[in-house]
């Protein structure tokens, strides 16, 4: 695979391609417009506008050691974590049908495993696809348990000294996964950064040209995720830092006690994103501020003022206001009049012109609430405006019982004001740190209030709960546990909100009123694995007959726990497919969006072969297993789909 450059006169689109199938051609611009290019593509490479060398070879892979002194976020352990996120993974998703609610139907995805390397797994699938990344990380308190990077190449002593336990082979042990990164840990940031890094720059390459990400954050980490994501965004993508006031009153236990947190939001390129942004609804703290003190028959409305910048004005911008008193105004030193002269007297006639009750005020013009569709969101957002966090564990207690089988749960008001702002009605949404699924019942919500068909894909890791935890106690033995329980019972509320609606729309006959729509509701479940095909396994160990036995192994590909539907699944995958894609189970083979991909895995006849072509596949592959003993079979069938221009290959 390659990838080639789109070019239009705002930004450049970077998607993956074939090469195979395209000339190789080289540009001959400019060496100006290959640093833009570069640029766009790889910000993280620029320091101050300059292209950092060391940086741009380990993007690429080359081991560099970040020496040299200059403006740069460097800490203990960055090159490894650059080798960690390099090093390609051979695992995949298996699904889990039983844990899933109406699996053959439903586009939504909760995936339980170790989030790196689920976003490796999901590369060939989802890049570029993704409208929106939302994760709320650990903040790095000092009290919370984090996922370090599983396998460096340095050795046992620095590995120990630096994250935890590791086996002989370097790989990290399970006691090991977590760790409690106290603030008495003389690399206590560097060990957040070398978490947060790869996970950042794996979840950038799944974004579309027009997509955002959100990260929430506290005080601890705040200072450092911002020029971590400068780095690997771009700090031209930057976007906003939003304070959310996350508590209702003071922290009693300290004089100066937290009320807020931050997120972070940052764009894939700011160019393509803007156009895409949204207004959000006027929340009921907005709508007082409209009132009618004169009597309006248009009904309530707010004032704004009608000074504005003096760069792009015309002549038409200056002149003098007089007032119904008879009080003259000229606009302030050194700004217009927002508006044309003309225009400013056609809404005077219009009495959308306020001089105050008196007559004598300086003139505002009058925003009627009916002809309001929404307002721009600003960074500063209020507890009664998007949820606290006292309300966010309420939605947890009614839906599980007590507030206290997950801690600090976000709103889901809050994640609606994202998705609100960022999404379409059609798009994807992605969070690899669900937690308890905010973000998953946050889009079954929002898509029940405004009839959308967005589709969620959380990730989490099986994290096991303190035995003496309300969680543990109440049955969860892991956090994916809780997350998926969230979901079951969420969108169970929500089906019945929606058919309580449905059957008073009925009762009402309001015939031109369009039908209530119930939202996809359900989840696949997938987990993740070792692959289905051992040659794909990473082979373990130095033990010489170890290897030959593999290798006797490999004469059968299939490992021995495989199941028909996992290969689907990995193999969809492995080729670049949705976990949404159709699968149709036909005599013989599985089609896979209609003729895009064909596999056999069950039997290998000529009959069967024929089937195949019939349906002019734009790809087939077969297991090699299913032709032994046949070798005639296996070469006429590559010939016949040569000869039909499918592209055939076997494992």
């Amino acid at each position: 695979m390659g990838h080639k450059f789109i070019m239009n006169n705002k930004f450049v689109y970077f998607c993956s391609v074939n090469w195979d199938n395209c000339m190789d051609g080289k540009s001959q611009t400019p060496q100006e417009e290959r640093i833009k290019i570069l640029q766009s593509l790889m910000p993280e490479v620029f320091d101050e506008g300059k292209i950092d060398w060391e940086k741009l070879k380990a993007t690429l892979g080359e081991k560099v050691n970040f020496a040299n002194e200059r403006y740069v976020l460097n800490w203990a352990g960055k090159s490894d974590a650059f080798r960690v996120m390099q090093q390609p993974s051979s695992a995949t998703l298996v699904p889990c049908r039983k844990e899933s609610v109406d699996f053959d139907h439903t586009e939504n995805i909760f995936i339980e495993g170790e989030n790196m390397e689920v976003l490796k797994v999901l590369q060939k699938s989802y890049f570029g696809k993704v409208k929106m990344i939302y994760i709320d990380p650990p903040y790095n308190t000092g009290n919370d348990s984090f996922i370090y990077p599983d396998k460096f190449s340095e050795t046992k002593e620095e590995y120990l000294r630096r994250v935890g336990d590791k086996d002989e082979e370097g790989y990290m042990t399970r006691e090991g996964m977590f760790r409690k990164n106290s603030k008495e840990n003389g690399q206590y940031h560097s060990n957040w950064l070398n978490m947060m890094m790869p996970r950042l720059y794996l979840a950038k390459s799944l974004l579309r040209e027009d997509g955002v990400i959100f990260v929430s954050i506290d005080d601890n980490e705040v200072h450092n995720l911002r020029l971590l994501m400068n780095e690997i965004f771009g700090e031209e993508n930057f976007v906003a830092s939003i304070v959310w006031q996350k508590r209702t009153s003071p922290d009693a236990r300290y004089n100066l006690g937290a009320a807020h947190d931050y997120i972070l939001v940052f764009s894939k390129y700011l160019e393509a994103l803007k156009p895409t942004l949204n207004k959000v609804v006027l929340t009921s703290e907005r709508i007082n501020d409209y009132k009618n003190p004169d009597d309006d028959p248009r009904g309530p409305w707010a004032s704004v003022h009608i000074t504005g910048q003096t760069g792009h004005a015309t002549s038409s911008q200056f002149y003098m206001i007089t007032t119904p008193t008879g009080t003259e105004y000229e606009p302030p030193v050194g700004r217009c009049w927002a508006l044309a002269e003309q225009t400013f007297k056609d809404l005077c006639n219009d009495n959308r012109i306020w001089f105050g009750a008196d007559g004598n005020s300086r003139p505002r013009k009058k925003v009627f609430l009916s002809e309001v569709d929404g307002v721009n969101s600003w960074t500063w957002w209020t507890n009664t405006e998007v949820g606290h966090n006292q309300e966010a564990s309420k939605e947890i207690k009614d839906l599980l019982g007590s507030a206290d089988i997950f801690t600090n749960p976000k709103p889901t008001r809050l994640l609606k004001q994202m998705l609100t702002i960022a999404t379409q009605k059609d798009d994807v949404i992605f969070d690899f740190f669900a937690g308890s699924c905010t973000t998953a019942h946050a889009v079954m919500q929002l898509n029940k209030e405004d009839g959308g068909h967005r589709k969620y894909i959380c990730v989490q890791m099986p994290e096991l709960c303190d035995e003496t935890s309300e969680a543990y106690k109440a049955g969860y033995s892991t956090i994916a546990e809780i997350g998926k329980e969230r979901i079951r019972r969420a969108s169970a509320k929500i089906r019945a909100e929606v058919e309580a609606e449905q059957a008073k729309q009925k009762e009402q006959l309001q015939f031109e009123e369009q039908p209530i729509e119930m939202p996809d509701l359900g989840f696949k479940v997938f987990k993740l694995s070792e692959s289905n095909f051992k040659q794909w396994r990473e082979i373990k160990g130095s033990n010489k007959e170890e290897w030959k036995q593999q290798m006797v192994d490999f004469i059968n590909p299939v490992a021995e726990n495989a199941t028909t539907d996992n290969m689907v699944y990995e193999l969809l995958l492995k080729s670049g497919k949705s976990l949404n894609s159709t699968i149709e189970h036909r005599d013989g083979f599985y089609a896979i969006n209609g003729k895009e991909l064909i596999l056999m895995l069950e039997s290998a006849t000529q009959e069967t072969v024929d089937a195949i072509l019939a349906e002019h596949p734009q790809k087939v592959i077969a297991l090699d297993n299913l032709f032994e003993g046949n070798d005639q079979l296996k070469t006429n069938t590559a010939l016949q789909m040569r000869d039909a221009g499918v592209e055939f290959r076997t494992i």
